[in-house]
């Protein structure tokens, strides 16, 4: 379980510097990830495997000058899943986001299954089938 949540520890400071290896060298192969920029990005769909990781990344360059996760808690809730709370803040010409964010994660052998990002803490324990924080 230490594993799982140094995983996901790195995987934030790999999306907070935009870097793609260390992004991919804590995610399996076969990843899935939906973050809210994909709606921005007018994506219908998760990001797909590192191809798709580095398609987000490229996409995150497109639309913000920063983006910055800053998850502050984080629950282990069964094997391999992770939910952290906190905050997102991201800035672009015309556009400032300071808001509540969840984060559900699913880690498995190779890493890295599943990513979702939610526009509040209580979506991201909801999904993960916890009690909300109190």
């Amino acid at each position: 379980m230490a594993r799982d949540l140094e995983l996901v520890q790195r995987a934030f400071v790999a999306f907070w510097r935009r870097d793609v290896d260390a992004l991919l060298a804590v995610c399996a192969p076969d990843i899935v990830f939906d973050p809210m920029t994909a709606r921005l990005a007018d994506r219908a769909e998760p990001y797909r495997g590192h191809d798709g990781l580095r398609e987000y990344l490229r996409d995150v360059a497109e639309i913000w000058q920063e983006l910055r996760p800053s998850p502050e808690e984080y629950r282990q809730c069964g094997d391999g899943v992770i939910v952290a709370t906190g905050r997102v803040y991201a800035w672009a010409t015309g556009r400032v986001v300071d808001a509540p964010a969840g984060w559900l994660w699913r880690v498995g052998d190779q890493g890295i299954v599943y990513g979702r990002v939610f526009d509040s803490a209580g979506a991201a324990l909801e999904a993960a089938g916890l009690p909300p924080a109190t």
